[in-house]
């Protein structure tokens, strides 16, 4: 698998005119070489990887290497992890550089250009001085598209919070605070066998409801609460994420119609997941729903969120922005669909499912049995009918 990730980010990096390619966003570099320490950096040429790491991680990184059969060499840092990527860029002697833009600080850049010209033989020139070339998205290209051991480790980690899923509305009682319900999750989240939460899990009850975000505060639920449980985990280094809105008592009919919406949103949105459509068009079948139900701003967020090493990757699924891609979606992208509605007064409702993009349509992957969405020919409607509005389980989870 490291193999084909080399490969493919290697491809991108020669599209972009460089020839070699600095890696120091640590989430790209778990990507990359499978290392997950709390710093370090890697640089990639067209024959080597190379594994820049400090003394705390020299033993973990060659144990690492060992098992990649020549694809990763570890440099130990001596210094500072500047000088070393400087001696080790005039060491494998590429003219053109590439940094990650993004990751990269103007200081730091600025530092290690300074450096690189400072050891270069005058006079400096682009012929023997590497030139620094911002570039963006190299890796998070190949990222985008889940390899078989990516997607294994989504598809248990979906499972099993699906699992937790099934059991979370237990924990909300009637005079429990958020921060206990939260401290519940996070305990089922582990026991399940996560390294950890994938981000700090969202209990929000009542008014904290209508908060696309809130925090878990010492608020405490009261019958009647609609409360909207967020969470997620890490498995096998790889992050999931799931939401349920769930009430305590008989729910007021605007909240139900509240719920409803946003369930049939959820539906529209997982129906028009297949290969071939942007991005947008899986965001603009969500919007539309919430928009026929009069509820179009009080959906301000987008519908979705690539899902990987990081808990929020591309594709983005929502509306066109500039200076943003707008992903054709392909098979093998791992993405949530959690249209949401937020009516203050009334009390707030998201729905959240992970789904992997197949050959025709998807697969939902937080259930404890993953469920399939297909389309025949690639059009069609191919939802359960257990999953429509008004049924349970499916996109519209046990809950109000």
């Amino acid at each position: 698998m490291v193999s084909g990730r080399l490969a493919r980010v290697r491809a991108h990096t020669a599209a972009a005119g460089v020839d070699a390619l600095v890696v120091t966003h640590l989430p790209n570099l778990q990507y990359l070489a499978g290392f997950s320490g709390s710093a370090g950096a890697a640089i990639l040429t067209p024959r080597a990887c190379l594994l820049v790491v400090d003394f705390r991680y020299v033993t973990a990184a060659t144990s690492l290497a060992a098992t990649l059969d020549g694809l990763v060499r570890v440099e130990t840092v001596d210094r500072s992890y500047d000088e070393a990527i400087v001696e080790l860029l005039r060491r494998e002697g590429p003219a053109r550089v590439g940094i990650e833009g993004a990751y990269l600080s103007v200081s730091r850049f600025n530092a290690i250009s300074a450096a690189l010209a400072a050891r270069s033989p005058l006079p400096v020139g682009p012929d023997v001085t590497p030139v620094l070339v911002p570039t963006e998205r190299l890796v998070e290209r190949a990222r985008i598209i889940k390899d078989a051991l990516e997607i294994a480790a989504l598809r248990e980690g979906g499972r099993r919070l699906g699992r937790i899923a099934e059991t979370v509305q237990a924990f909300v009682q009637a005079g429990r605070t958020e921060r206990e319900v939260a401290a519940d999750i996070d305990a089922a989240i582990r026991e399940a066998g996560f390294s950890r939460p994938a981000f700090e899990t969202i209990v929000a009850s009542g008014p904290n409801s209508a908060l696309p975000h809130a925090r878990p505060t010492d608020r405490r639920i009261e019958a009647g609460d609609p409360t909207v449980l967020d969470f997620g985990g890490v498995y096998d280094g790889y992050c999931v994420d799931l939401t349920r809105t769930v009430q305590l008592g008989a729910p007021g009919e605007a909240l139900a119609r509240l719920y409803g919406a946003v369930a049939e949103a959820q539906q529209a949105a997982i129906q028009a997941v297949r290969p071939g459509v942007t991005a947008s068009g899986i965001d603009a079948a969500a919007r539309g729903v919430l928009d026929r139900h009069g509820l179009g701003d009080a959906f301000g967020h987008g519908t979705g969120h690539g899902l990987g090493v990081e808990v929020h990757e591309e594709p983005r699924i929502a509306r066109p922005a500039p200076r943003v891609v707008d992903a054709v979606i392909e098979p093998g992208m791992v993405f949530t669909v959690e249209p949401g509605a937020y009516v203050p007064g009334v009390g707030g409702v998201r729905i959240e499912d992970d789904v992997l993009v197949t050959d025709n349509g998807c697969e939902i992957l937080t259930r404890e049995r993953a469920q399939r969405v297909s389309h025949a020919n690639g059009a069609g409607d191919g939802v359960p009918a257990s999953e429509r509005a008004g049924g349970s389980g499916g996109a519209q989870p046990p809950g109000i």
